[in-house]
């Protein structure tokens, strides 16, 4: 297994520093609001990474942190008039919430920042005894960021770009513009704690390095997070743990791309900004997924709602396949025949190619494409009278629908029974397009009656009307059976 390391610039071989045991720390959010699309890709990449090492029979520790306590939060709360901790966590438990229904899995140790202040006040001290960080009159701690000789490394910065635009605010007390704050004097009425330096609260960058420190024997195995977040709150993370300690703070550094709406940044001021939830409200949470899957972790992803539509269409075809070969594996009479070798290496090239893409840096994007190998070559056994009726046929489709729920168990999709998807899936077009159920099925009821009095220009009529709402009727010998086009 190949995966790109940040902090080396290239694919390198992953192999464990302990045995089997993998030990991962990825950040989580600061919990100040509703989690945003961002968030969403970033928590499905480790996720899946996460999977896929078990899958391969490792034994992993996942470790993903909260920041309950930050700028962002004291303000907030402030306006909403509640403390920071009833503020971070409400947020939190919305953040589980939009998880959940995006399949993510639980971390096996979730830490938040207040619940460490003691380990962040150790490190911020042996930082001061070690020359590499010092406190002001005022009571706030600084690192010292040309103390450490590798700052840089994982961004590829150097000191003389970053002094270059680095200035030192009215009523700071660091000695360099490129110090960065370790322990942060407490404000009046904000939410603080004792120190040796006096009553504060911690910096953002401190938490993860004291954090990943007490859960994971330094050097971890992987650190992953955002692309926004190599610089600076994983260089400094890397400063702060690797001069404290003297060992590297982690071996592999793995970071996501970012997320762009119609090949914009996303923000607020330019009203493209969305939440999970204003998502979720117009597409199943499983097309989210699958969508954030379609593009290599490492690539920017252009999310459009056009773009989540062909993702529809995509998991949709998926699921669609699996119901057909259920319903075919129940209902056949099957001859004692083969299919030819040449469609069954067609199967094995597939699920060679499936392994070949998730050892390669995690290609998701690769990887679902054998999927829709093994969509076509379910179709085409289902086309073809003689295979379809095989023990060959049979046997081939027990195979595909094992992979793709097996893929899929890694992946984080097509876990649901496929009528149950497929009916959801229906109704959610529905309700997007504005339209009830109820009126559906009482046009479809219609056009059956006309049917049956043989009034066929009543029927066409009422067929010309469903297609208009996006709806398409089929005749079987079960009756008539309506989906969304």
């Amino acid at each position: 297994m190949r995966l790109y390391n940040t902090l080396e610039r290239k694919k390198e071989e992953f192999v464990p520093s302990n045995g089997n045991k993998v030990s991962l720390y990825a950040c989580g959010i600061t919990a100040y609001d509703l989690c945003h699309i961002g968030h969403a890709r970033s928590s499905v990449v480790f996720d899946v990474l996460v999977r896929y090492l078990r899958y391969k029979g490792y034994d992993v520790t996942f470790v993903r942190n909260f920041t309950d306590i930050d700028d962002k939060i004291i303000n907030r709360a402030n306006e909403s008039g509640v403390t920071a901790a009833e503020l971070a966590e409400k947020f939190i438990g919305e953040f589980y919430v939009d998880m959940d229904k995006l399949n993510i899995l639980r971390a096996d140790i979730e830490p938040k920042c207040t619940e460490h202040i003691p380990e962040m006040l150790t490190l911020t001290q042996t930082l001061i005894d070690k020359g590499h960080a010092y406190s002001t009159p005022s009571g706030d701690v600084y690192f010292k960021v040309r103390s450490f000789e590798g700052y840089g490394k994982l961004s590829g910065r150097n000191i003389e770009d970053l002094q270059s635009g680095a200035r030192i605010k009215p009523g700071e007390e660091k000695k360099d513009p490129l110090d960065f704050a370790l322990w942060k004097a407490a404000k009046p009425g904000e939410p603080s704690w004792e120190s040796p330096w006096g009553q504060g609260r911690p910096g953002w960058h401190l938490e993860c390095s004291a954090m990943s420190e007490k859960y994971l024997s330094l050097p971890f195995d992987i650190h992953g997070g955002g692309q926004d977040l190599s610089f600076p709150h994983h260089e400094n993370e890397i400063a702060q743990s690797e001069a404290a300690t003297g060992k590297p703070m982690a071996r592999f550094w793995v970071h996501n791309g970012f997320v762009q709406i119609n090949s914009e940044k996303m923000s607020k001021s330019l009203g493209n900004f969305f939440t999970i939830r204003d998502i979720i409200a117009k597409f199943l949470p499983e097309t989210l997924r699958y969508f954030l899957l379609t593009m290599h972790y490492r690539s920017p992803l252009d999310f459009s709602f056009e773009a989540l539509e062909e993702a529809e269409k995509g998991i949709r075809r998926v699921y669609s396949a699996m119901e057909q070969m259920e319903e075919a594996l129940q209902k056949a009479k099957w001859s004692k025949a083969a299919l030819p070798a040449e469609v069954l290496a067609e199967l094995e090239d597939a699920e060679k190619g499936w392994d070949a893409a998730m050892e390669d840096d995690v290609n998701t994007a690769g990887a679902m494409g054998y999927i829709f190998t093994l969509v076509r070559l379910a179709g085409r056994i289902a086309e073809d009278k003689a295979w379809r009726k095989s023990e060959g046929g049979r046997d081939a489709w027990i195979r595909i629908l094992a992979d793709m729920k097996k893929w899929g168990g890694v992946l984080g999709i097509f876990t649901e029974k496929p009528q149950t998807f497929l009916a959801g899936l229906k109704l959610c077009m529905l309700e997007r397009k504005g339209i009830e159920v109820s009126k559906v099925d009482e046009l479809v009821a219609a056009r059956q009656d006309a049917r049956k009095n043989k009034d066929f220009a009543e029927s066409d009529k009422i067929r010309d009307a469903l297609t208009e709402l996006g709806v398409e009727v089929k005749d079987t010998p079960q009756g008539p059976v309506w989906d969304v086009i």
